[in-house]
């Protein structure tokens, strides 16, 4: 294999842009899971999570022929075949949807703790919060790898790439979890985001597929007008001491 293949480059810088895009979703449930354990627990919760879903998609990619099978359907309902990829995606988004569901009621029903406080992690313990990631890992890696699979057929690129984007999520998901914890609003708005991602494979499960690209879309925009506002606030705030 030549290493310095222009199709190889492409495929893998490609790849490990997506798996970062697909990332995405993973690094919010993981911030908001790890931000219910005392500070001191975070940054190895956030490590321990990622490291667990790049371990999940390894195993996925060297189970191709697993995979190819999971797609085979088990049974069929009213006439629409049900198949392994089908029942993962539907019960993951309804973990999802019940998770930020929960998440939410909680915001909404009290001023949001301190992350990391006594009462912020009362009942949380550090191994409950990784069983969480790690059921979602399962959900987000399979449809990471089926979308590496469809990409390029060489394994070790594949594997590349996933490295490779998980490490780049390791050092982003820190920032990204201090950001969300700082501002309650972001905070809700990524709660509604996996809400959606929930819903969207709830949706993929039953067979009605919508393209990813519009959901990322709308969250890259209502993350845009999001921050405008604290633009904003902050602007207001710092006019208002003068």
């Amino acid at each position: 294999m030549n290493l310095l293949d222009p199709e190889l480059i492409v495929a893998f810088l490609t790849l490990a842009a997506l798996e970062i895009v697909l990332g995405i979703d993973n690094i919010i449930f993981l911030s908001i899971m790890a931000a219910k354990l005392p500070l001191h627990q975070q940054a190895r919760a956030r490590t321990i999570g990622l490291a667990g879903a790049m371990g999940t998609r390894i195993l996925l990619l060297v189970s191709l022929a697993w995979i190819a099978k999971l797609t085979n359907d088990l049974f069929a309902i009213g006439g629409m075949g049900v198949s392994g990829r089908d029942l993962i995606l539907f019960f993951g988004g309804v973990f999802l949807v019940w998770k930020a569901g929960t998440e939410i009621r909680h915001l909404l029903h009290g001023a949001p703790q301190a992350p990391g406080s006594a009462a912020g992690a009362a009942g949380v313990t550090f191994a409950g919060v990784i069983v969480q990631i790690m059921i979602l890992d399962i959900v987000f890696s399979l449809d990471s790898v089926i979308t590496a699979v469809g990409m390029t057929d060489n394994l070790p690129v594949m594997i590349a790439a996933i490295v490779v984007a998980v490490i780049a999520m390791m050092f982003f998901s820190g920032p990204l979890s201090r950001f969300v914890d700082d501002n309650p609003t972001i905070k809700m708005l990524a709660l509604a985001f996996l809400v959606l991602i929930g819903l969207v494979l709830m949706a993929e499960g039953v067979d009605l597929h919508f393209s990813k690209a519009y959901v990322y879309t709308a969250m890259g925009f209502s993350v845009a007008v999001e921050l405008l506002n604290l633009r904003m606030r902050k602007n207001l705030s710092s006019h208002g001491t003068h």
